[in-house]
């Protein structure tokens, strides 16, 4: 009896060990499956693995094979490609160079026919260097071929100036720009033979009467009309007595 019992115990364990192993593991549910699907669902959605594909496989008893994402095509390489060619310039427009140049060409001995040739043909020609003239060349004075022989351009020395009515007044060092001033008295008075003639002072703005020390005497100043000095913004020496006309 007790060896009956044995073997029936010993072929039930030949029976278990023979089932594969999935059937004795635990079955998960459908619920746990879900779980975990949704635990990684962005990992999941991702790879393409749906809930329900997931759910079936984890019931199965086997784990969602992760795809294994797929290498990128490898892209040719470019192929260099030649560099284009310079577009070739026109007939015209090497005219147009040679011509601009032209007598730098001419003293290179670069004839027109020449350049547009070499042109067209994508040389390019150098202009030749520019050699100093010989103008700028300094050479020393000629002698003079008289001595008392004086060159037309240089001022006359004798040239008579212009002088004040005052023969102890200087002669005034600025040139009269402005309306109506004049460097001598005579000009003044021709301009206005009715009127006083006075001395302005272009610095001061004070113009001072005939008879007076300032008078013809001052390093800037002309003489004018009074009436047209009061115009103008000058005012008479405070110190001074207006002769009658």
């Amino acid at each position: 009896m007790r060896v009956w019992f044995t073997m029936i115990i010993g072929t039930a364990l030949l029976g278990l060990s023979a089932l594969p192993a999935p059937v004795l593991a635990q079955q998960k549910t459908v619920r746990a499956c879900q779980e975990e699907w949704r635990a990684n669902k962005a990992e999941n959605q991702a790879k393409g693995i749906t809930e329900k594909a997931y759910v079936a496989q984890c019931r199965a008893g086997g784990s969602a094979a992760q795809p294994v994402p797929a290498a990128p095509a490898a892209r040719p390489a470019p192929i260099p490609s030649a560099a284009a060619p310079a577009p070739q310039k026109t007939v015209k427009a090497c005219r147009d160079e040679w011509r601009t140049n032209r007598a730098a060409y001419q003293a290179a001995k670069v004839t027109e026919k020449t350049y547009v040739d070499k042109c067209r043909a994508g040389e390019t020609i150098a202009l030749p260097a520019p050699t100093a003239s010989p103008s700028s060349t300094p050479t020393a004075a000629a002698p003079p071929s008289s001595p008392t022989a004086a060159p037309s351009s240089a001022p006359s020395a004798t040239a008579p100036s212009p002088t004040p009515t005052n023969p102890s007044a200087p002669a005034a060092t600025a040139t009269p720009t402005g309306a109506g001033q004049f460097q001598s008295e005579p000009q003044a008075k021709a301009h206005c033979p009715g009127d006083v003639v006075v001395w302005v002072n272009l610095s001061s703005k004070i113009y001072h009467f005939a008879g007076y020390r300032s008078y013809g005497n001052t390093k800037h100043g002309a003489y004018m009309c009074e009436r047209e000095a009061s115009t103008q913004g000058f005012r008479a020496s405070k110190t001074e007595k207006r002769p009658s006309a």
